[in-house]
């Protein structure tokens, strides 16, 4: 396969050939399209339940499996994490959106064996400048791991990425951010979850190297304030320590030799 020569002999993160790229780019659209449903659907009044019920009905009628449905015993198809919670939130009918509220929905689907995965964050209603400004950096910072995933590269090369990309926010919004401590991206293909884990932050020139076809999924957590984190007697549910708003932004991508391909469009 073109690009991996020079990496023979190296530890490599997974790739895939161009038919898998292409099967998982069709598992990430699907979950694209449940993710614009959801974020339509997420107005005042609505429940985190009822935007759950609409991911499950896009995902299912495009033929494909909800991915965290039942994965180690999570009981939805969506991660509604709303305001303080930074992921893993389960939605529930008694929680009901508010203007202003701040809202992250992490959402997976298995198409024919492969996997996708996204997250995005979006206000309901008009949000506060500072919670914008967050959800923006976020993505800012996702936008500068995505640029680094290029063969040649390795693991950690993402990683001071996003670490970088978060500072280069702060400068332009004048305010530090916090970048959640113990979670990051991960690898993924047929199974949802894969080694390596993909911190957030860190030293560049570290970990596995990045081949042609490699794929990461790319996703920082900032907050407001605390970069710590509580897990809920749920035991999913994870918020902020000091009660700050967070945001989380997540694309599939893959390592190309025609430069970074985004699998979650």
């Amino acid at each position: 396969m073109i690009g991996l020569p020079s990496l023979r002999g190296r530890k490599v993160v997974a790739h895939r050939s161009a038919g898998e790229l292409d099967a998982m780019a069709a598992a990430g659209a699907l979950v694209a399209t449940a993710l614009r449903a959801v974020r339509q659907a997420a107005q005042p009044g609505v429940s985190t339940l009822a935007l759950d019920a609409v991911a499950e009905t896009v995902i299912r009628d495009g033929g494909g499996i909800p991915s965290f449905l039942g994965y180690h015993g999570f009981p939805a198809s969506i991660c509604s994490s709303v305001n303080d919670r930074v992921v893993h939130g389960i939605p529930s009918a008694d929680e009901v959106l508010a203007s202003g509220d701040l809202v992250s929905i992490d959402c997976g689907a298995i198409l024919d064996d492969w996997h996708g995965d996204s997250a995005v964050t979006f206000g309901v209603g008009q949000l506060i400048d500072a919670d914008e400004a967050l959800s923006e950096a976020t993505r800012s910072a996702m936008e500068a791991g995505i640029a680094a995933m290029v063969p040649g590269n390795r693991l950690t090369d993402v990683s001071h990425a996003i670490e970088v990309g978060t500072h280069a926010a702060e400068a332009r919004h004048d305010r530090k951010y916090g970048i959640v401590s113990g979670y990051g991206g991960h690898g993924i293909g047929r199974s949802m979850h894969m080694d390596p884990f993909l911190p957030n932050e860190g030293s560049p020139g570290r970990g596995p190297h990045l081949a042609h076809g490699s794929v990461l999924a790319i996703e920082p957590m900032l907050t407001l304030g605390t970069t710590k984190t509580i897990v809920l007697g749920d035991e999913w549910t994870v918020v902020t320590a000091d009660g700050t708003r967070a945001a989380h932004w997540e694309h599939t991508v893959a390592a190309t030799d025609d430069g970074p391909r985004i699998l979650t469009l």
